[in-house]
């Protein structure tokens, strides 16, 4: 099936999560994807994160499939010279070193335009053009979450904490492929390319806009409530008498009344003096989730799910990898790597029908010679 980027041409000088997202989601849609590596023996330094799959990178291999490897030395002037010769074919560029590393290179993004009036280029970082000190600072994704606040709202009242994902990464990696779409979508009406820049503490700014409202305009600072959302009650998650915890989800009032019902098997508990409204229980929090845990916890998981549905109740359960891997909404493709097939979950949107035709993760300048070949001078 023909993808809608197949006709072009993306080369990124790329490490770690962020950009390797951007690219990977190009590559997805049928664009010719040149991973840049240090030629250093190493290359992308993700290679290492971890050896979870085959041996291999359980990162690496989830965000580089169906790319191409070249190791480029960018203080080789036979290298510069090469990436040129990429350049001049090239649509997109994308590049996440250090700030300033590019232009003192000679490649930096608006001298890049100047040469090749058609190309897009991205460039992805720590903070954006804040300046002194954030533009020496290193931006790792754990360092961006305490960084831009996102700590403070996330783990539990006794202390802060962590995204388990690379979220800061991977939202800035979705962020500049929108911004890249975007980019193709104007030149193809006005036949030049434009500069993207996306960092992650922007990004992250960005999701934290409802909290940081909150303080701004109500002096209101979200507090951590591990699995409890800040605002409402019921809104978290309670055992069963086998220790497993559901989640589940009231948002409005009628709901409450029937999880009264047919849940806890007390409709009268729905307009007790500490527990009438949504309000109202938030601010009594310990004695309403006390009243439910007693309930929950005295039933088997089955039956606790079995009255959720009869109330028509939003919940989940709090699933762990293994029960993850068994789920039975989860979609997978199979995507090879030099040491085998590995099997993952799907890229979320389906565009037309299910597809599983997504190239390889490639091993370190696997495409080397052949595309040093094909641009030759």
């Amino acid at each position: 099936m023909s993808q809608p980027l197949s006709d072009l041409l993306v080369l990124s000088l790329e490490q770690a999560v962020a950009a390797p997202h951007l690219t990977c989601r190009m590559a997805d849609a049928g664009a010719r994807v040149i991973k840049l590596e240090r030629a250093d023996g190493a290359g992308d330094f993700a290679r290492g994160y971890d050896q979870h799959a085959h041996g291999m990178s359980s990162y690496f291999v989830w965000l580089n499939r169906g790319k191409e490897s070249l190791a480029i030395d960018i203080k080789n002037p036979e290298d510069v010279a090469l990436l040129h010769r990429l350049l001049a074919k090239a649509d997109v560029w994308v590049q996440n070193l250090a700030p300033g590393a590019m232009e003192r290179a000679g490649l930096g993004s608006e001298t890049l335009r100047k040469t090749y009036p058609r190309l897009i280029t991205v460039d992805i970082s720590g903070y954006g053009e804040a300046g002194p000190p954030y533009d020496t600072m290193k931006a790792y994704d754990l360092l961006v979450q305490a960084e831009s606040g996102l700590t403070s709202i996330t783990g539990s009242p006794e202390e802060p904490g962590r995204v388990g994902v690379s979220i800061c990464d991977l939202t800035t990696g979705l962020n500049a492929y929108t911004a890249v779409l975007e980019a193709l979508i104007e030149r193809g009406k006005t036949g030049k390319g434009t500069g993207v820049k996306a960092s992650l503490f922007a990004s992250m700014a960005d999701w934290l806009s409802s909290p940081l409202i909150a303080y701004e305009q109500s002096d209101v600072i979200w507090p951590r409530n591990a699995l409890r959302h800040p605002l409402m009650c019921p809104y978290g998650a309670f055992s069963s008498n086998d220790g497993a915890k559901t989640l589940v989800a009231c948002q409005a009032e009628r709901e409450w009344v029937r999880f009264c019902e047919h849940v806890l098997q007390d409709k009268g508990f729905a307009s007790h003096p500490q527990a009438e409204t949504n309000v109202i229980r938030v601010a009594n929090r310990a004695f309403v989730e006390g009243k439910i845990e007693a309930v929950t916890s005295r039933i088997s998981r089955e039956e606790f799910h079995t009255r959720l549905r009869k109330a028509d109740i939003a919940f989940g359960a709090v699933n762990t990898m293994p029960e993850l891997s068994a789920h039975g909404a989860l979609r997978r493709i199979t995507v090879g790597t030099p040491n085998g097939d590995i099997a993952f979950p799907a890229p979320p949107a389906i565009r037309g029908a299910a597809r599983d035709d997504y190239g390889p993760a490639p091993a370190y300048d696997q495409h080397g010679p052949k595309i040093r070949e094909e641009f030759s001078a």
